[in-house]
């Protein structure tokens, strides 16, 4: 992947899906991990406390800030999500996608995949011609695992 200068300094993080570069970040949140835990005390056991079994992994979703100055490629995907939401979670386009850091010179740091995404919740930005601050644009993503790469010549990966 070639290395593009995004014109705003601020912008360190790329987010690729389907081989396309979508656009620079100023801001990735989210991206945790909680297992339920599940409490159980056998009838018999001679402790009194229960004991502790893991339940259902469940993801955070991942909320992206960029400013306007990328292409409209995550847009027409949250389009054609809210589109096909008639068609039940089965006509949902989910996507794996992976979040680039990048450092001063553009480089590439360590990654993370993101599988089975969608986007879920788009806000667009403050416009204020009395502003200086870059119009940004927010999407969050719904997805089902997240491992981070790390980006070097061991590449290797692990859940987060």
């Amino acid at each position: 992947m070639p290395n593009i200068t995004y014109p705003y300094s601020s912008f360190r993080f790329r987010v690729e899906f389907d081989g396309t570069e979508s656009a620079g970040f100023s801001e990735v949140s989210g991206g945790d991990i909680s297992v339920d835990v599940i409490e159980y005390r056998e009838g018999f056991d001679p402790r009194n406390t229960p004991r502790k079994l893991a339940g259902l992994t469940k993801y955070g979703n991942i909320t992206l800030k960029w400013g306007i100055i990328g292409g409209l490629e995550m847009m027409t995907w949250l389009q054609s999500v809210a589109s096909d939401n008639l068609k039940g979670m089965d006509g949902i386009v989910r996507k794996t996608i992976l979040i680039k850091t990048m450092d001063v010179k553009g480089n590439d740091g360590p990654t993370w995949e993101v599988i089975n995404a969608w986007p879920c919740h788009y806000t667009g930005p403050d416009l204020n011609a009395l502003s200086s601050e870059v119009a940004v644009e927010t999407l969050e993503i719904a997805h089902e695992g997240i491992w981070r790469i790390d980006g070097g010549e061991n590449d290797t990966a692990s859940a987060v």
